[in-house]
């Protein structure tokens, strides 16, 4: 792809908080001469693609410099026909969906338009829609997607990357390059994300807060039953999420979490014969609001849906994501964490979103750079099969990777569980 003379790109859901993330980062890459893809960018025309389009002067705010690449496109991505159109227009060589549109879908558009295509998560409208589907709707539309993928053989898909699903999967790959004599017993992603309003005056009642897409959150806060993989199996149990805490060191850090599916516990349990698992925490506003809520969690659906937004309210805390390896005597993590401050400060962006369009620019990086086989990946995949360089790239921006050993293990999920009350 480097031999063309321009490239093209679409950014589908370009009005998203994922989107300027990721376009906060592609200004960056137009001005620093030693940024991987620099010359690269320097030569693309950026299409942004939203069923409700914003003005040419809010994009300005995450990509000043490259504003003149910009071409502003406003239809419903359900609509196949009209994507496809979209496509083959503008000769899009490469989609980056960040959008709700069925995945499968887009990637048959981008298939038989001959453009390549990332993602950061599955998304399947179907599935959302369907009533008996409720608490399985992660496991669905992935079981869904796998029907499907084998088809894609003419081009290239890295699906599935932001920062989990996406750059863990680099980490937990990493992680055990660095001790191949030893097997984990399990693999979990670990996440806790302290971020909220520095004046806690700035909360409203019945309303839900989080750092990303509050209706995604809450499709796996409290939709979901907690899952995790064993002997390459998606196993379920039959509890609330936030009905039970899960114990996660990692030297001097330590948190309950809770269980929450996710396609890379899915991808990694496939890979490896490791249990895998998820473990997350929100802010204690939050966490505190879904417990008290668990009896009557559906109601929170009718609530105010609100994310956590730095251009708004100053935010205090930061996110932190890594792996835990468990061995039989140790346990062996790596993590990055960012600071809200920091990042808006230098991005415009809170940290969670920045994390995911770290993962995101890896793939796009990877697009650009490598010479991958066709064919769709996820991450794991993509370090396992082909010489992708997704590590390297994501490692420009997303710098500082904390890596420590625990002494002694906490053992494997049901070890460290602890119930409320």
């Amino acid at each position: 792809m480097t031999n063309q003379a321009e490239i093209t790109i679409s950014i589908f859901g370009s009005g998203g908080g994922v989107a300027k993330s990721l376009l906060s980062i592609l200004n960056r890459s137009f001005l620093d001469a030693n940024d991987p893809i620099h010359s690269l960018i320097g030569r693309c025309t950026l299409h942004f693609v939203d069923r409700k389009q914003r003005k040419l002067e809010y994009y300005k705010t995450y990509i000043p410099d490259l504003i003149h690449a910009v071409k502003l496109h406003q239809f419903d991505l359900n609509d196949p026909v009209r994507v496809r159109r979209h496509l083959t227009d503008t000769n899009t060589a490469i989609v980056i969906d960040v959008s709700w549109a069925d995945t499968v879908q887009m990637m048959e558009c981008c298939h038989e338009t001959g453009a390549h295509y990332i993602n950061s998560a599955l998304e399947n409208t179907m599935v959302d829609e369907t009533e008996e589907l409720e608490g399985f709707t992660l496991l669905e539309r992935y079981l869904i997607f796998e029907r499907h993928r084998k088809r894609f053989t003419r081009m290239k898909a890295i699906v599935g990357s932001g920062m989990n699903p996406g750059v863990v999967q680099w980490m937990a790959v990493e992680l055990m390059r660095r001790h191949p004599e030893e097997t984990p017993l399990g693999c979990y992603i670990v996440e806790h994300d302290s971020s909220f309003y520095a004046d806690k005056s700035a909360v409203r009642p019945k309303t839900v807060y989080s750092t990303w897409s509050t209706e995604c959150f809450l499709d796996e806060a409290i939709l979901n039953y907690p899952m995790f993989m064993q002997r390459h199996t998606p196993l379920i149990m039959y509890s609330a999420a936030y009905e039970l805490e899960f114990k996660v060191t990692l030297g001097g850090k330590q948190f309950y979490g809770c269980l929450m599916p996710h396609e890379e516990v899915i991808t990694l349990g496939k890979a490896y014969d490791m249990e895998t698992g998820f473990i997350y925490r929100v802010n204690d506003y939050t966490t505190d609001l879904l417990r008290a809520h668990i009896d009557q969690a559906n109601d929170l659906w009718d609530w105010n849906h609100k994310v956590l937004d730095p251009a708004e309210a100053e935010l205090e805390g930061e996110d932190m994501v890594g792996v835990l390896l468990v061995y039989p005597d140790r346990e062996r993590y790596m993590y990055n964490v960012m600071s809200n401050k920091a990042v808006y400060a230098k991005y415009k962006t809170n940290a969670t979103y920045f994390q995911v369009a770290c993962g995101l620019y890896g793939a796009l990086s990877s697009l650009l750079l490598d010479d991958i086989p066709d064919g769709v990946y996820f991450v794991d995949e993509l370090l396992l099969q082909t010489d992708s360089g997704y590590g390297n790239y994501l490692s420009y921006y997303m710098q500082d990777f904390t890596t420590g050993e625990n002494g002694a293990s906490d053992g494997l999920l049901l070890d460290r569980m602890k119930r409320e009350g």
